[in-house]
C-alpha cells in the first residue's frame, strides 16, 4: 500500500520545463532566472484531504527550493465552487448604457445576473463594475457589486481586481459578460468542470457551430481547436480562411461563446503580463494567455448566441423571448 504522499502529483506546467523527481511527488519546475512569471501548479488529492494536502505540499516546496527552483501554487480542492463575476460596463463604444437597457421589464444586467445564479457550480455570484449607474441597479435588485477601477483593460483584468477584493478564497473565477440575458447554466457548469479536468490548462472556453451569415462579422469571434479541446487561435476574421476567399459550407468553423473560467491563481497573474501583439491587434484577451505559452480548454456545445451588440438586437431578444415564453 503506497503511502499517503505518493498519492499526489504536483505539476507546474510552463515553456523550458525542468523535471524533478523526490520523495515520490512529480514536479515540473522552471528555474528562478529563467522566467519571472510561472503558470500555477496544481496539486489535486486523492483523498481530499487538505490537511495531507498541506504535509505533501510542504515537501514539495523544500524539495524545489533545495534545488533552487520558484513555484507559484494553485490548489484545487474537490467541493470548492467558484465564483463568478460579471464584467459590465455602462461605456459600451458599440452601445451606450448597454447593460442597463430594458429588455421585456428588466434591465439586461438583470436577467444575466439570473441566469448565472442558476447554475450549479457557481458559489458567489457578483457583478464587477466600475460605473456607479450600474451598481446601483443591481444593488437594487439584490446583486452583490464589487466596484473596479475605469483602467481595466479587459473583462480578465476586471476579474482579477474584483477577486482580490473579496474575503473569500476560490480556485476558480468565471467571467460572463453583462450582455448575455440568455446565458445558459449548463454552459457554465460546463467550462468549470472542463477546467477542473484539465490539470495543463489555466482558462477554459466554450465554442458553437458558427452561423453562415456571421462569418464576417467581427463582433462574432471565431475559434480554432486542436484534437484534444485546446484552443489554437481566437479571431475575429473568419479562421481559418482558404484561398477562395469565402466561406466553405463544409467545414466546422467554430464561434466563441464569452463564458470563460480561470484557474484564480493565474487570473492575479494575468494584469502582469505584458499586452501581446495578436492581442493587441485583434483585441481579444484570450490571446495573450495563448501568445504567453499556456494553455486553453475548450467545450463544445450547441448554443444560438444571444449576445446584445447593438440596439437592434435589442428587439430580435425580445421577439425570441416572446416566441419562447421566456419572458
Amino acid at each position: 500500500m503506497p503511502s499517503t504522499e505518493s498519492l499526489y502529483s504536483l505539476d507546474i506546467c510552463s515553456p523550458h520545463q525542468v523535471p524533478v523527481h523526490r520523495n515520490l511527488i512529480r514536479s515540473l519546475v522552471l528555474p528562478v532566472s529563467d522566467r519571472p512569471l510561472l503558470p500555477p501548479s496544481r496539486l489535486t488529492p486523492c483523498d481530499g484531504s487538505s490537511s495531507s494536502l498541506e504535509r505533501v505540499l510542504a515537501r514539495a516546496m523544500a524539495c524545489c527550493n533545495d534545488l533552487g527552483f520558484k513555484t507559484v501554487t494553485s490548489f484545487r480542492f474537490p467541493g470548492l465552487r467558484p465564483p463568478t463575476n460579471r464584467a459590465t460596463y455602462f461605456a459600451s463604444s458599440r452601445f451606450q448604457g448597454k447593460p442597463l437597457v430594458n429588455i421585456l421589464g428588466k434591465p439586461m444586467i438583470q436577467r444575466t445576473w439570473e441566469r448565472a445564479k442558476l447554475a450549479t457550480t457557481l458559489d458567489h455570484v457578483v457583478v464587477a463594475t466600475d460605473d456607479e449607474k450600474i451598481a446601483d441597479c443591481c444593488r437594487g435588485f439584490g446583486a452583490d457589486v464589487i466596484m473596479t477601477s475605469e483602467s481595466c483593460r479587459n473583462g480578465a483584468e476586471r476579474c482579477s481586481e474584483a477577486v482580490q477584493k473579496l474575503k473569500k478564497k476560490y480556485d476558480i473565477v468565471v467571467n460572463i459578460q453583462g450582455d448575455e440575458p440568455l446565458i445558459e447554466p449548463e454552459i457554465i457548469d460546463g467550462i468549470v468542470k472542463a477546467l477542473q479536468d484539465a490539470p495543463d490548462a489555466v482558462f477554459s472556453t466554450a465554442v458553437t457551430p458558427l452561423k453562415p451569415e456571421d462569418a464576417f462579422d467581427p463582433n462574432r469571434v471565431k475559434c480554432i481547436v486542436d484534437n484534444h479541446d485546446y484552443a489554437l487561435y481566437f479571431s475575429r476574421g473568419l479562421v481559418p480562411f482558404n484561398k477562395t476567399g469565402k466561406v466553405n459550407p463544409q467545414f466546422p468553423y467554430m464561434l466563441h461563446l464569452v463564458r470563460q473560467s480561470y484557474d484564480c491563481e493565474f487570473l492575479k497573474l494575468y494584469p502582469e503580463l505584458e499586452p501581446t501583439p495578436l492581442q493587441l491587434e485583434e483585441d481579444l484577451e484570450q490571446l495573450k494567455i495563448l501568445e504567453n505559452g499556456y494553455k486553453i480548454k475548450v467545450i463544445r456545445v450547441h448554443h444560438d448566441a444571444h449576445g446584445v451588440d447593438t440596439p437592434e438586437d435589442v428587439q430580435k431578444l425580445e421577439s425570441l423571448m416572446l416566441e419562447k415564453n421566456l419572458s
